[in-house]
């Protein structure tokens, strides 16, 4: 069925998905469907593509996805196989804050900027988006201008996929517990003036891929409450301050101690997630904490699984 007549409101025919917006075709795993040989693949009606690497994992494929973006060509294929069980790289505990600028601030002190890569790009882009509105839509001129502004937003996704990954990685080989807030990102774009700062950091894509690659190094991801007071709670004392403004980046304490805004906030979720863990057996043992808890619920982290990605090529 195309819609279900449960429904009370009257319902419409879906529209039919065009040509060239998002092209994309998955062909699960069965008899005459799809095949691998190296570095070529076999679809259904298309016959034998080759591309540009083999297939990375060995294993049972369970489907292929073929998609577009601008004028490259990917399959995107989820393999079944077995992983042995992960070994922990350290036993170290970290808070993670994320932010505009720096991106990522940790509970050791360090601070990650990420790569801002629509910020650099942006005056290409409003180039490219004023003169492609200047174009006949469907013209062969106007095609042209679509895929030069198509690859260059594939480029952007491209450099702040590529620091997330690396990002994410170094973090959970470096840490076996890592603490982490569950912000409201959407609420976060309604702010029109860190809107386009909070998208380019990309704060959903970093915490899917730091639970799915704590599976599978070993680590352990506490995800705050979302109304937790991380920044407003001193990290010396424990006391809570009243209000905290965006504005405010510093303040003192009435026990005398000066906090960084986010550092502050980082060292109270690592000891949150510290104290949501026991210290014995297969948890994660970090450092001894200043002596007071933090009675705050978490929320249960969630692991997806990444699929095995193969360039096939241009257009």
């Amino acid at each position: 069925m195309l819609f279900s007549a449960s429904s009370a409101k009257k319902q419409a025919i879906p529209p039919s998905r065009r040509k060239g917006l998002h092209d994309s075709a998955r062909f699960d795993n069965g008899p005459g469907t799809f095949q691998f040989d190296g570095k070529r693949i076999k679809l259904p009606v298309i016959g034998w593509i080759k591309t540009r690497e083999p297939l990375r994992f060995s294993g049972k494929p369970l489907s292929a996805t073929v998609r577009r973006v601008a004028d490259r060509w990917f399959v995107a294929v989820p393999v079944e196989m077995e992983i042995p069980d992960p070994v922990r790289e350290s036993q170290a505990a970290v808070g993670i804050d994320l932010g505009v600028s720096p991106a990522v601030t940790l509970s050791n002190g360090e601070k990650l900027e990420g790569p801002k890569a629509l910020r650099r790009y942006l005056e290409q882009l409003q180039r490219l988006s004023r003169a492609l509105s200047r174009k006949v839509k469907g013209s062969s001129n106007w095609r042209k201008w679509a895929m030069k502004l198509a690859r260059l937003h594939a480029r952007i996704a491209n450099i702040r996929q590529d620091w997330l990954h690396k990002t994410t990685t170094w973090l959970v080989r470096n840490f076996s517990l890592l603490g982490l807030e569950d912000l409201n990102v959407r609420g976060m774009l309604a702010n029109e003036k860190l809107a386009r700062h909070i998208a380019d950091i990309g704060m959903s894509e970093f915490r899917r891929q730091l639970q799915y690659k704590a599976a599978l190094y070993g680590a352990e991801v506490i995800v705050a409450d979302r109304w937790f007071p991380s920044s407003k709670i001193c990290s010396a004392c424990g006391a809570l301050a009243e209000k905290m403004p965006l504005a405010v980046r510093e303040w003192t304490c009435a026990c005398g101690a000066r906090h960084d805004r986010d550092l502050n906030a980082a060292k109270n979720l690592e000891r949150l997630a510290l104290t949501t863990v026991s210290c014995t057996g297969s948890e994660a043992c970090g450092e001894e904490g200043s002596g007071f808890d933090l009675a705050i619920g978490v929320k249960p982290a969630s692991v997806k699984q990444e699929s095995n990605l193969t360039y096939l090529g241009r257009v």
